[in-house]
């Protein structure tokens, strides 16, 4: 049996968190010690590592709600957690190409100042001032 703190410690997800999870029925509510202390099992130990890679590929509470829903179910079919991956995927990729863009147009802009005017005369300030000296919408 693990404390809040202990768990909190194992997977790296701070104490608020793992109380917001619980709270969002991602996580079970754990056994209470007879002074009301929480003590989680193994059990809610790997489902909060669950939950935490989940959390860091970018997938939203939702997703990780319907995959944990499918995690209960092992006889299901796992077509589910494909598309749910599938999505996640496609809007990462969509990410970076905006990250993209947005490194491009910086480069530009940051090209266009050598750093050894006035900030009068800074391209890099006037292309925030004006958006039109943007090359592109971002």
């Amino acid at each position: 049996m693990f404390s809040i703190g202990e768990l909190s410690k194992r997977t790296k997800v701070k104490v608020p968190t793992i109380r917001y999870y619980e709270e969002m029925g991602l996580l079970a509510p754990p056994e209470r010690t007879a002074g009301n202390q929480r003590r989680y099992t193994n059990d809610g130990l790997e489902r909060l590592s669950f939950i935490r890679h989940a959390r860091d590929l970018g997938f939203s509470i939702d997703a990780i709600s319907s995959l944990i829903e499918l995690q209960n179910h092992p006889d299901r079919s796992c077509e589910a957690a494909t598309e749910i991956a599938e999505g996640q995927l496609s809007e990462v990729r969509a990410k970076i190409k905006r990250l993209k863009a947005l490194e491009n147009e910086l480069k530009r802009i940051s090209q266009g100042c050598d750093g050894r005017g006035v900030a009068e005369d800074c391209y890099v300030l006037a292309s925030l001032a004006d958006h039109d000296l943007c090359g592109r919408d971002h």
